[in-house]
């Protein structure tokens, strides 16, 4: 299945749409769902709602439950044992078996609040990195992935207000 059929599958029925983009702008590839973020800017309709949670998603806890999504995409960086720019979807229940990353609190536990709190569907769009050492800027890899899930967000989610 493409990262387009996957995106495409798990929105079915999406209403509202929070994106939290997670990671750290001064760890190479780990700032992806920052970057992704950036992309998405200025290009999607008001009932999606951009998050800049860098490294620590939990501090945007309050503001995406008052938003109310129907729907919430965190975008990290995160060890799928795959080929670096290798992009999916993980459910709450997958995110709990992946090494995620190194955020203060786990992004499973994030992800489980979220949906019981929210009702919400909840999940991860995952993408493996190339680097993640001390240094700005993602990996050519990483950045054509940033570029690519950015598009396709903005194609799936077109018109749909």
């Amino acid at each position: 299945m493409t990262l387009n059929d996957q995106i495409v599958a798990w929105l079915k029925g999406w209403e509202k749409l929070a994106i939290l983009g997670i990671g750290n702008p001064l760890r190479g590839d780990d700032a992806l769902g920052v970057e992704v973020l950036n992309r998405l800017k200025g290009k999607v309709p008001e009932n999606i709602k951009l998050f800049e949670c860098e490294m620590a998603p939990e501090n945007f806890l309050g503001e995406t439950e008052l938003f109310k999504p129907t729907h919430v995409l965190m975008i990290d960086a995160a060890q799928l044992e795959a080929e670096p720019g290798s992009a999916r979807i993980l459910s709450t229940e997958e995110m709990a078996g992946t090494a995620v990353s190194t955020h203060a609190l786990p992004l499973s536990i994030l992800a489980e609040i979220l949906r019981q709190d929210l009702n919400a569907k909840v999940a991860l769009l995952a993408v493996q990195p190339e680097r993640n050492e001390l240094g700005e800027g993602l990996s050519p890899r990483l950045q054509k992935a940033a570029e690519q899930i950015a598009r396709v967000l903005v194609e799936v989610t077109k018109g749909k207000t």
